[in-house]
């Protein structure tokens, strides 16, 4: 599984990587912690003890900061876990799981200023988890086809989990989850070999 880079150039030096490391984890931290993505940057800047004028200068603003920490939860926790994309059902099952282990941090995400971010973060999430799987089920498609079915796809896959950190029953079941979107993507492919069978026999 693959997530579209962050904005981190190759030629930042150590102390600036550290004081980026150190903001997106006191981001993460805090916002799991107070249960909301309403942080002042005083108090995110505070907790890396960093200066409040470099966050501005490495982000631009909080709700950019509290974005791409996660984003780099997702690379440094979900990715590694997730497997070279051989298995979808492992896959599945390590997405739901992260989600439920940082379902503290997720949920305020996903239902604050930071909602819009996220769920375009979690679509290319889901699009590029998916893309292999698009493609080998539909292989005749184009390739703009086939990228647009997978973001199709991913937006459905992100409103269930979306929907399921948010509302779901505490605790929060991954086997429950992954077994429902296996189950979609089960009924998915064999619609499609259905129709494809029934095109081949006329």
């Amino acid at each position: 599984m693959q997530l579209e880079p962050i904005q981190e150039p190759g030629t930042q030096d150590r102390r600036v990587r550290r004081s980026r490391a150190a903001l997106m984890a006191a981001a993460v931290r805090l916002v799991s912690e107070r249960g909301t993505s309403d942080i002042p940057v005083t108090d995110l800047a505070e907790a890396a003890d960093v200066s409040r004028r470099l966050v501005y200068l490495q982000f631009g603003d909080r709700d950019t900061l509290l974005t791409e920490a996660a984003i780099a939860l997702v690379r440094r926790e979900l990715l590694p876990r997730a497997g070279d994309g051989g298995d979808t059902a492992e896959e599945v099952a390590a997405l739901t799981r992260h989600f439920a282990e940082h379902r503290s941090f997720y949920r305020p995400m996903l239902t604050g200023s930071c909602a819009f971010a996220m769920t375009g973060t979690l679509n290319k999430l889901f699009g590029s988890l998916n893309r292999p799987a698009v493609r080998k089920l539909f292989g005749d498609l184009d390739r703009q086809t086939a990228d647009d079915l997978s973001e199709f796809i991913a937006g459905g896959a992100a409103t269930l989990v979306n929907n399921w950190v948010i509302d779901g029953t505490d605790p929060l079941d991954p086997e429950e989850l992954t077994n429902r979107l296996l189950r979609l993507a089960s009924t998915l492919a064999f619609s499609h070999r259905g129709r494809s069978a029934g095109g081949d026999a006329r």
